[in-house]
């Protein structure tokens, strides 16, 4: 059963790559503006779970709802297309693309969708200073540092307003002090917009800007709000 109220759900999720067991009857929820932390050992299963969820893997077993939406269902290119509307992506590396500069890299999202280049660029020059990263508008990726990349990734996840952000481990390449203040800005703009985000990450402290954890070992999920 789905639980009331959740943007995104699955159920009984199971996914083997050969003799190896990812995902075994797992289970996940999120609500709208919720941020839940998915943790668990390397090789655990986190990164399959987020795949399946965003629809970027398909399950060998179980469902996977978003909204009105059987993922698990749907064929790929609505699929995609979904991914490229409704959802924002934020990797450990950025993955921004080095050619262009990162104003062009926030608004690339509203481009695939259609949006005029100035409309789009405007709506990316918002974001890039909410992020607090306006000043690297009309750099490359190449020549801003790590920190500043990273924020730029947040705001390009988070120009198209997205009902859900999947980010994994988007600070594993960062130090500590330049963590901190991507999670700050990363749950306080999902939060403000509504938006519920899967992070995924092995790192207690960036789990900590969570309201709550969903631990994976050996393929299966434990919600640890119902643990405590």
């Amino acid at each position: 059963m789905t639980p009331a109220g959740s943007v995104l759900a699955a159920t009984g999720l199971r996914k083997a790559y050969g003799l190896t067991t990812a995902l075994d009857d797992a289970d996940f929820s999120v609500h709208p503006g919720e941020v839940v932390a998915v943790m668990g050992p390397s090789g655990s299963g986190k990164s399959t779970l987020l795949h399946c969820l965003a629809g970027i893997v398909r399950p060998d077993a179980g469902t996977v709802r978003y909204g009105r939406h059987e993922l698990t269902a749907m064929p790929d290119a609505a699929r995609s297309a979904l991914r490229r509307s409704d959802f924002g992506f934020v990797f450990q590396f950025g993955q921004l693309i080095p050619e262009l500069t990162c104003v062009e890299n926030v608004a690339l999202p509203l481009r695939l969708g259609g949006a005029r280049r100035r409309v789009a660029e405007a709506r990316a020059l918002e974001w890039l200073d909410r992020l607090e990263v306006a000043d690297s508008a009309g750099r490359r990726p190449g020549e801003v540092s790590g920190g500043q990349g990273q924020r730029v990734a947040v705001a390009r996840a988070l120009v198209t307003t997205p009902r859900v952000v999947f980010a994994d481990e988007p600070t594993g390449a960062l130090d500590s002090l330049n963590s901190e203040r991507v999670m700050e800005l990363l749950t306080d703009a999902a939060r403000a917009t509504r938006a519920a985000v899967v992070l995924v990450t092995h790192d207690a402290r960036i789990a900590a800007y969570s309201d709550r954890e969903v631990v994976v070992r050996d393929g299966r999920t434990r919600d640890m709000a119902g643990a405590r």
